[in-house]
């Protein structure tokens, strides 16, 4: 490999991990301009290094054949051990929290960045400017799909304040289910001055936009134990 094809990789490595970095950073998100960047590099430092050690072997045999037997080298092994890899680095960028996941989008960037990457270094340009446009569409463009559908719906906060039995929780869960309303998250909240009597629960869910909201509150207010039941 001459060394203008060296920087001419590496060059498109840190333009193609500088646009899908921009964009998360744009959003905020825990992997930003310069992880990307970071993990494109490298992915494509892995798959040159892999090119080399092909092309070296390659000389080698050429040089003395009766080593054919005895040297292998294997396109695809260093390559695996990347898409592995950044699995971990995407694994510290998913967060759980109150209930809900976030992260996993960033992960899933950081992942086709790498593949990315490899593809760079391996001189797949083709493959490599319709992988760019196509993540870079699904990153902005799907985004707004996305926001769109879900403004569709209507997303509530609900309060419930019951006394505290046990199955209560799984009747209102129940009737969530049966009138097609997804939680997306619980709290759960214990009022110290009536002790463990009575509990506070707040469900954010996502209603159909057919569904008022009024008749959700009429619904579970007539449940046996429900104290309360009022929109946030």
């Amino acid at each position: 490999m001459e060394n203008y094809e060296v920087v001419l990789r590496l060059v498109i490595a840190i333009l193609v991990g500088g646009i899908i970095g921009y964009e998360r950073e744009y959003r905020n998100r825990p992997a930003g301009f310069r992880t990307n960047i970071l993990v494109c590099v490298g992915a494509t430092v892995i798959s040159m290094i892999q090119v080399h050690m092909i092309d070296d072997t390659i000389q080698i045999i050429a040089k003395n054949p009766q080593l054919t037997n005895a040297l292998k080298a294997d396109i695809g092994r260093v390559g695996a051990q990347v898409v592995s890899g950044i699995g971990f680095l995407g694994a510290g960028t998913i967060i759980h929290e109150k209930g809900s996941v976030k992260g996993l989008t960033t992960a899933a960037s950081i992942w086709v960045v790498g593949c990315i990457g490899l593809a760079i270094g391996m001189g797949y340009y083709f493959l490599t400017g319709v992988s760019t446009i196509g993540m870079y569409g699904v990153l902005v463009s799907l985004k707004k799909i996305e926001t769109r559908i879900i403004e569709k719906a209507n997303i509530i906060k609900l309060e419930i304040e019951y006394l505290n039995k046990k199955d209560l929780s799984d009747c209102v869960s129940e009737y969530f289910e049966n009138r097609n309303i997804k939680i997306k998250n619980i709290e759960f909240y214990i009022d110290e001055d009536y002790g463990s009597l009575l509990k506070t629960t707040q469900y954010t869910v996502l209603t159909p936009k057919n569904l008022n909201s009024s008749r959700i509150i009429q619904d579970l207010s007539s449940y046996e134990g429900i104290v309360r039941v009022a929109i946030v």
